[in-house]
């Protein structure tokens, strides 16, 4: 599962980019933004997933409830 998040969120990355470029040649800068926004709030809502698996680990290898 190591590679396999790096790789999304560099999949992720990569097409915000194309996308925001070929926006902004076509002049329209604010849907640009707009998709960068949203990518970014799509990482973290990968990371926010991978972070709240990590908590859940750590509760049952402690025997928390």
């Amino acid at each position: 599962m190591g590679i396999e998040i790096i790789l999304k969120i560099a999949g992720v990355g990569m097409l915000t980019a194309v996308i925001n470029i070929i926006l902004k040649k076509s002049d329209k800068d604010e849907i640009g933004t707009f998709v960068t926004i949203v990518g970014i709030v799509v990482v973290l809502m990968m990371v926010a997933d991978m972070i709240s698996g990590v908590f859940d680990t750590v509760k049952q290898l402690f025997g928390f409830r």
